[in-house]
């Protein structure tokens, strides 16, 4: 009686997720500008994925590309020759990209928030001095930010994608809105949203993979998986690797 009891008593298993039939994806967490971090997981998978039997392997940016580590705009051009010379790269657009373009495009106080959670160190890596910086105001930052940031960056940073879909796993950047079916979702909620989608303990359509919120490692719950490992601070850029109903973590 007494083992039946404890049977009875132990969690059900999480149900197996699994991305579509005969894909490898790796998803990489927020890079913030860090360039060396980047080329060093871009080796550790290419290694990691030659050592594994033959698939069509994805990469999936969870976004945030730019901002608060020291070479943004390295970033950027790296990643967007990589999406040129490479199938299956996918790119989601997070709350930073969202800013920078806002501010490129002269939206009103846009310039002043970019600058504010990260966007000086972006703004240096495109080729103004910290001297000069301090010396611009707004509208003359805005000017210098217009004559500096290539066209082809802006392009290629507009054109990422809200979320994507594999099998039984969704990826965005920040997270969903509960209780909300997928279609339905708001490009600013999977851009922004943090408190209501981390705090909720119920199913969602998808596995839910998403970066957005610095935990010191991958943070795996049963309804989603975090991949923000806080590179710009920790040096440890993170990418899940995702086929059949394996997963596993590389990192820097």
């Amino acid at each position: 009686m007494l083992k039946k009891l404890l049977r009875a008593s132990r969690p059900a298993p999480l149900p197996a997720f699994a991305p579509a039939p005969n894909t490898r994806i790796y998803a990489i967490g927020d890079i913030h500008g860090c360039r060396a971090e980047l080329d060093r997981l871009l080796t550790m998978i290419d290694a990691d994925d030659a050592a594994r039997p033959a698939a069509e392997t994805n990469l999936i940016f969870l976004g945030d590309l730019v901002d608060r580590g020291p070479d943004s705009a390295g970033v950027v051009e790296r990643l967007r020759r990589l999406a040129q010379d490479r199938e299956h790269v996918r790119f989601l657009k997070g709350n930073h990209e969202e800013l920078f373009l806002h501010a490129l495009s002269g939206a009103k106080d846009a310039l002043r928030m970019f600058c504010r959670v990260g966007g000086k160190e972006t703004v240096l890596s495109y080729g103004v001095s910290r001297e000069e910086y301090d010396l611009l105001d707004y509208p003359q930052l805005a000017e210098r930010m217009d004559a500096l940031v290539p066209e082809a960056h802006r392009t290629f940073l507009a054109g990422f994608e809200d979320m994507i879909v594999s099998g039984d796993y969704a990826f965005v950047h920040a997270g969903i809105r509960p209780d909300v079916p997928l279609d339905d979702q708001r490009a600013s909620d999977l851009r922004w949203i943090r408190e209501s989608f981390l705090e909720h303990r119920g199913a969602h359509p998808k596995m839910i993979v998403h970066g957005h919120t610095i935990t010191s490692d991958v943070d795996r719950r049963a309804n989603r998986i975090g991949v923000d490992t806080g590179a710009y601070a920790s040096g440890k850029l993170t990418a899940l690797g995702i086929e059949g109903g394996e997963t596993w973590i590389l990192n820097t």
